[in-house]
C-alpha cells in the first residue's frame, strides 16, 4: 500500500484479511502503526513501555517470512498488540500504574497474552491504566493521565482506560481490558468503541495469589467492530487448569450473524430496561435519554423494550459490593505494603481499601456472599421475562481531567471515590456477561456515552448476536471516530 496511513483505518478482522491475502504486509503494518503512535501517544499517553522499534520490526519480518512459507500462526498473525497493564507479557514491566511495581518483571506471560500471543499477535507494549485498577479514571503518578480519545481535558474512563483510547484513536486495531467495576464497559463508552465484559470465567485470568475466591474481576476484549470483539473473545476463551473454575470449551463464533443478516434476532427480543433504578442511581442530566434513544433503533427493528424495576433492596447491594471489593482489593495492598516505602507511594483510595478490609469479620463476608447468592437467584427470574437487562455504562459524563472522581452528581453527594460507577456492580456481582453499545453523544460538548447490556448465564454468544444486530442498525452512526 503507498500509504501506510491508510491502515490503520482497518479494524482488526479486516487487517488480518488483508496480511493473509498478501495484500498488505507485517511490516508494514507494523510500521504503520508505530508511526501513528509517535505522532498521537504524546498527546493521548494511552501505550506506556513501548518496546523498540528495531526489535518490533524485526518480529513483524519474521511473521512476513513464516506467511512466505504459508505458515500462519493465527487470525491475530502480525498484528501488533499492547496489554493491559495488569496482565504479564514477557520482556515487559507489569507495573499496575504503581511507582511501587515500575521495575516488576513478570517470569512469564499470562494466560490470555499466551492466547493472543498463539493467535499471532506481536506484543508492542502495555496500555496505560489507573494505580492498581482503583478508580475509573485512567491517571497515576508513574506515567501520568490519559485523556478521552475525542476531548483531551476530560476523562478516558478506566480501568481499561488507555485500551480505549488506543482503540479510537487507532493506534491499536483490536484491545484487551479487564473488568472488575466497569473497567471494559465505562471506557468503551466513553470513546465511542465496544466493550464486553465476559461471564465470570469465560477468560481465565492469571494465574495469580488466589485462584478460589477472587473472582469478580476478569478480563475481555475491546474493539471497533463486534466481529472483532467476537474474534477476540473466542481467543482469549476457554478452561485453563491454572484456573479451575474457569468455563469448559472455548466460545464459537462462527455462527454469529453480521450486517443485515443480524437483524433477524432483534423481531421479538425482550429488553428490561432499568434505567437509574427507580432514582436509586444519581445520573447526570442527558444520559438516560440517549441511552433510551439507542434502545428505540432496536425497538425500531421489532424489539420490545420495556421499562422495569430492579425488584431487590439497592442499597443492600451496595452495602455488599463494598465488603465484597474491600475483602478482595485489600490483600492486595497488604502484599505491596510489605516493600519499603510502599505506604508513602500508594494512593489514598487503596490505603482506604486497605484499612477497611482488615475490619471485615469471616461473617461479614459470608453475609455478603449470601446477599449476592439471593441477587443472582432473583436475576434468573427476570431473565424468565427479558432476554436482556440494560443500564447506562456510567453515571456522569466523562469529568475534568485533574479531577480524581466525581464528588458530586447534581445535588447528590459521592461518599466514595467509585459511588459514581455503581450501574455496574449488578453484572460483576452476578457473573453475568454485559457489553457496552456506543449510544449516543453530549448534545453540547460531543462526549461519547454508552449504554449496557447484560446477558443470561453464560449467555456471551446471545450477547454478542444481539450487539450485532445493534451493530447492523446503526452502522453508518458508529463509523464516526475523533478527530
Amino acid at each position: 500500500m503507498s500509504d501506510l496511513t491508510d491502515i490503520t483505518d482497518f479494524n482488526a478482522s479486516q487487517l488480518s484479511e488483508r496480511i493473509h491475502q498478501r495484500q498488505v504486509s507485517c511490516t508494514e503494518v507494523m510500521q504503520a502503526y508505530l508511526k501513528r503512535i509517535e505522532r498521537l501517544n504524546p498527546r493521548f499517553n494511552a501505550i506506556v513501555n513501548l518496546a523498540s522499534t528495531d526489535s518490533l520490526l524485526a518480529q513483524a519480518r519474521q511473521c512476513d517470512g513464516e506467511l512466505a512459507k504459508g505458515q500462519s500462526r493465527g487470525w491475530l498473525h502480525g498484528i501488533p498488540q499492547a496489554i493491559k497493564d495488569t496482565g504479564h507479557a514477557m520482556g515487559f514491566p507489569t507495573t499496575f500504574g504503581s511507582t511501587v511495581l515500575q521495575a516488576a518483571l513478570p517470569a512469564k506471560d499470562s494466560i490470555m497474552t499466551e492466547r493472543m500471543k498463539a493467535a499471532g499477535a506481536i506484543v508492542i507494549g502495555k496500555t496505560n491504566m489507573p494505580e492498581l485498577g482503583l478508580g475509573s479514571h485512567t491517571f497515576n503518578t508513574l506515567f501520568g493521565a490519559t485523556p478521552n480519545a475525542w476531548d483531551t481535558t476530560v476523562s478516558a474512563g478506566g480501568s481499561s482506560g488507555g485500551a480505549a483510547v488506543a482503540l479510537a484513536q487507532r493506534m491499536l486495531p483490536v484491545a484487551d481490558g479487564s473488568d472488575f467495576m466497569g473497567s471494559l464497559r465505562n471506557p468503551a463508552g466513553w470513546n465511542h468503541i465496544f466493550g464486553m465484559r465476559p461471564s465470570q470465567g469465560r477468560v481465565p485470568f492469571g494465574p495469580g495469589s488466589d485462584v478460589w475466591v477472587d473472582q469478580l474481576g476478569t478480563e475481555g476484549p475491546m474493539a471497533r467492530s463486534v466481529r472483532d470483539l467476537a474474534r477476540l473473545l473466542a481467543t482469549q476463551s476457554g478452561h485453563d487448569a491454572r484456573q479451575p473454575l474457569s468455563i469448559n470449551g472455548s466460545v464459537d463464533v462462527s455462527g454469529l450473524q453480521f450486517t443485515a443478516d443480524a437483524l433477524r434476532g432483534l423481531p421479538g427480543l425482550r429488553i428490561g430496561w432499568l434505567g437509574d433504578l427507580n432514582g436509586h442511581l444519581a445520573m447526570e442530566d442527558g444520559i438516560l435519554d440517549v441511552c433510551q434513544d439507542a434502545l428505540q433503533h432496536m425497538a425500531g427493528q421489532g424489539a420490545h423494550v420495556d421499562a422495569i424495576g430492579l425488584g431487590f433492596d439497592a442499597q443492600a447491594l451496595w452495602d455488599c459490593w463494598l465488603v465484597w471489593r474491600r475483602a478482595l482489593v485489600g490483600p492486595k495492598v497488604a502484599a505491596l505494603l510489605q516493600i519499603p516505602g510502599a505506604k508513602d507511594q500508594l494512593k489514598p483510595e487503596a490505603l482506604w481499601e486497605y484499612e477497611n478490609s482488615v475490619k471485615l469479620s469471616y461473617m461479614d463476608f459470608m453475609q455478603a456472599s449470601q446477599t449476592r447468592s439471593a441477587f443472582y437467584q432473583h436475576l434468573l427470574g427476570l431473565f424468565g421475562q427479558y432476554d436482556v437487562l440494560a443500564l447506562p455504562v456510567a453515571q456522569t459524563w466523562p469529568f475534568a481531567l485533574q479531577e480524581r472522581w466525581p464528588q458530586h452528581i447534581g445535588e447528590r453527594a459521592m461518599d466514595t471515590y467509585h459511588r459514581w460507577m455503581e450501574c455496574t456492580i449488578y453484572a460483576t456481582l452476578a457473573g453475568l456477561p454485559a457489553i457496552s453499545l456506543p449510544a449516543g453523544f453530549h448534545p453540547t460538548h460531543g462526549w461519547p456515552m454508552g449504554v449496557q447490556l447484560i446477558g443470561k448465564p453464560q449467555g456471551d454468544l446471545a450477547l454478542l448476536q444481539v450487539a450485532a444486530a445493534y451493530e447492523a442498525v446503526r452502522s453508518d452512526w458508529l463509523q464516526q471516530h475523533p478527530a
